[in-house]
């Protein structure tokens, strides 16, 4: 199998030149990492030509890492049913950096892009509704980056006064909480409640 996933990379790789940066096989699919402003002549070859045949998008997602130049690595999931191969495509982009949208290819990336730009801010140029698709119309800031409070900004609750549902800001300051990671299982030295009924 990883013989045929490293002819599979070098092929793509022979085929798509400067477009591609590199491949590896990792836990049994072949990863591939692109130019961000290629990103769709790349996904347009993996999917016509015929030594690749991934004519399934699964998925489109992100990871941040807020300390890298490059912030954030949007990833491409793709399948063929008729290789049996998947491939996970990667590229690099910037806080500001916008990467081309995938519709005219796979129209299924509508709403992927949608929920990357919600949940990232990441932006995709040539989408035509590029909104928010989790989160409500009026939410703040992008949850999954690793800088968004875990606690969020706002919070929402049903107003029996009112009548209607309200938004408030969250008063327990974020910087200011004492997070203990450690499972009562683990070695803290402390009894959590409902523990101090241990039997005789």
């Amino acid at each position: 199998m990883s013989e045929a996933l490293t002819e599979l990379g070098q092929h793509i790789s022979a085929r798509l030149g400067d477009s591609v940066t590199g491949f590896e096989i990792a836990f049994g699919e072949l990863n591939v990492t692109a130019q961000p402003q290629r990103i769709a002549q790349v996904i347009e070859f993996l999917k016509s030509d015929p030594n690749c045949a991934f004519s399934s998008l699964v998925d489109i997602t992100a990871v941040d890492w807020p300390g890298r130049e490059d912030r954030f690595d949007v990833v491409y999931h793709l399948l063929s049913m008729y290789r049996n191969h998947r491939i996970r495509v990667k590229i690099a982009v910037a806080e500001a950096e916008m990467v081309p949208t995938l519709r005219e290819v796979h129209p299924a990336a509508d709403w992927f892009e949608r929920e990357v730009f919600d949940m990232f801010g990441i932006i995709f140029a040539g989408h035509p509704d590029l909104r928010r698709i989790l989160t409500d119309y009026g939410f703040r800031g992008h949850p999954l980056r690793k800088d968004f409070p875990t606690t969020g900004h706002v919070e929402v609750r049903y107003d029996e006064v009112q009548k209607r549902v309200v938004y408030e800001p969250v008063k327990l300051v974020q910087e200011y909480r004492q997070f203990d990671f450690l499972s009562p299982w683990e070695g803290a030295h402390y009894i959590l409640p409902g523990d101090e009924k241990k039997p005789a």
